[in-house]
């Protein structure tokens, strides 16, 4: 409707005015309220200031340090306690109450930009927005002709869910901390602020435990497809952990229980049952390890873990992981987590895990992540129904690593094919029978790395996928349109192409190319089995073998090569003969 030159837009209602100005059109997540000012923008010039309230000081140099490579700008960051009348402010209070702990209100005039929270967090998550509505370049690390501007208008915005989570797992294939900085960066711009590090598996146990030193050091020592593996540090995982904070993102860690536990056993024969540490292992096959129920010393053991751990995670919770336990008798399982879900407790932590472990206790304080391909379960809904939350991570929905489609090289297929619209055609609040919108804690979106070596492998499955999973645990149920949202994703790639983000570019979304022209390159695929050199662009089955620098090769998955995909850099997808 029509307010003398305000045109109002409650993002629920669809699509805005057409005098509105273009960025707001283009927020990912969507906000709850929208309300554009014709006619007006407000323009970040070499003369403008960041104000904060003293607490939020930090959000203000994080906003700055955005903002002056690519304009070349000062833009000082003053303390102030009052409301100053130009520049742009970030201040604690005077939001309206329904933003919560998390929201934030942003008024864009001609002659400021005033952000209001009610928490550093929620001023943060306002920061998002405002970076969105200044031209993609911002996001470049050069400088870059202006003008800086933002649209008029005003945004009230809270997220639907609390926890907004993504999962990275380092355990299959290791990734530096440099890759989880920049993963973190990529997730903060979306509100996402938890996020989950999986750090143990089969084949590889990344974290150091100054009590059990072989789990990072022999347990660390490779990974899927073989190679040199790694580890962090402790000081190297608290830089991570430091650096999420900062973005008001929490951390949790999750060490695997009873099974997947391979690099353990390997480590630590007194793990097994017989005293035999297995060999390490390389391969992505689960389900065939399991600690030694029986056995003390697996208690010592795992509580030496949690201990060194809890002490280095400032969050609330401790992923335990408790899924694919197949080489564990349930009775053994249920006598296990008896055991060590009260360690976590002891350590100052609330138990997260896989959902198959909430058939163990009724601790209305454990959480289940909820990970099965199927709208129906009666371990989640019996814990929903106890009062425990559910964390929605449906496999089939929510995993970054299922592939796009047959043709896409990087990723799984096992629960399906997950293409942009399949990420967003779902609802958290009611996918789960029993599971009702109370119970749900969030939304998750993990990220397995049996085929992601490089962050460019990283990128390819979590964009467009992540800003998808992103607004369905921020945004409004009754804000949700696949048309819509397509729209405002296609027009995030200039952004994307700025941070250099080496996005899928999925053929149900128009990309938004900035003004610029783009080439469409036709790979032609064949179905029968290629032999020779190996080569880009071309269809490989399981089994098909090439030579690549006078070295012989097996195809491990099928898949479509790509430039920088060679067999020596993607052992996931190629076995050395």
């Amino acid at each position: 409707m029509v307010l003398g030159a305000t045109v109002v837009w409650h993002a629920g209602s669809g699509t805005p005015a057409a005098s509105a100005a273009e960025p707001l059109r283009s927020l990912v997540p969507v906000p709850v309220s929208v309300q554009p000012t014709a006619g007006v923008t407000h323009t970040v010039t070499a003369a403008t200031r960041i104000y904060t309230t003293p607490a939020a000081h930090g959000v203000g140099d994080q906003l700055a340090a955005l903002l002056r490579p690519s304009t070349g700008y000062a833009l000082p960051v003053t303390d102030t306690t009052g409301t100053p009348t130009d520049g742009i402010s970030l201040l604690l209070g005077g939001a309206p109450a329904a933003v919560g702990d998390q929201g934030y209100q942003l008024a864009v005039t001609a002659a400021s930009v005033q952000l209001r929270a009610t928490t550093p967090a929620g001023l943060f998550a306002g920061v998002q927005t405002l970076r969105q509505l200044l031209p993609a370049k911002v996001e470049s690390r050069t400088a870059q002709p202006g003008p800086w501007t933002v649209p008029g208008a005003t945004i009230t915005d809270h997220p639907r869910f609390a926890h907004r989570g993504a999962m990275l797992d380092v355990a299959r294939h290791f990734h530096p901390v440099a890759t989880v900085k920049r993963y973190l960066d990529q997730l903060a711009l979306y509100k996402v602020n938890y996020f989950h590090l999986h750090l143990t598996d089969d084949q590889g146990w990344r974290i150091v435990i100054d009590s059990r030193p072989r789990l990072a050091e022999y347990g660390g020592s490779t990974q899927v497809g073989g190679g040199p593996g790694g580890y962090y540090t402790k000081a190297q995982y608290q830089e991570i952990v430091a650096y999420a904070v900062a973005r008001h993102i929490t951390v949790v860690p999750e060490v695997d229980l009873p099974g997947h536990t391979n690099a353990a056993l390997a480590s630590y024969p007194e793990l097994n049952c017989n005293g035999v540490a297995p060999a390490l292992r390389t391969d992505i096959a689960v389900g065939y390890s399991s600690l030694c129920v029986s056995k003390d010393v697996t208690y010592a053991i795992v509580e030496d873990v949690i201990r060194e751990l809890a002490a280095m995670t400032p969050g609330p919770y401790l992923h335990i992981g408790g899924d694919e336990a197949s080489a564990t008798t349930d009775q053994d399982y249920r006598a296990f987590m008896d055991r060590v879900l009260p360690l976590v407790g002891k350590y100052g932590k609330k138990p997260m895990g896989w959902h198959e472990f909430v058939k163990t206790t009724t601790d209305t304080g454990a959480v289940a992540q909820y990970w099965g391909t199927t709208t129906s379960n009666a371990v989640v809904q019996n814990a929903a129904a106890r009062g425990q939350k559910v964390l929605m991570s449906p496999a089939n929905k929510a995993y970054l690593d299922m592939k796009y489609n047959s043709g896409t090289p990087i990723g799984l297929s096992w629960a399906g094919y997950v293409e942009v619209q399949d990420a967003y055609s779902w609802n958290p609040g009611t996918h789960v029978s029993g599971v009702p919108e109370s119970a749900v804690l969030g939304i998750e979106a993990p990220l397995w790395t049996e085929t992601v070596v490089t962050p460019a492998h990283l990128d390819h499955l979590a964009f467009p996928r992540l800003p998808a999973l992103a607004e369905l645990g921020w945004s409004p149920w009754s804000t949700h349109s696949w048309d819509a949202f397509r729209t405002r994703l296609g027009a995030q790639a200039p952004r994307w192409t700025a941070m250099g983000i080496a996005f899928y570019r999925s053929p149900q979304v128009s990309w938004d190319t900035g003004g610029t022209t783009t080439t469409t390159t036709t790979t032609t695929t064949t179905s029968t089995q290629p032999s020779g050199t190996w080569a880009p662009n071309q269809a490989y089955a399981v089994g098909a073998r090439v030579t690549y620098d006078g070295v012989a090769y097996e195809c491990r998955q099928p898949h479509t090569s790509q430039p920088g995909w060679e067999p020596p850099n993607v052992p996931a997808l190629w076995q050395r003969l």
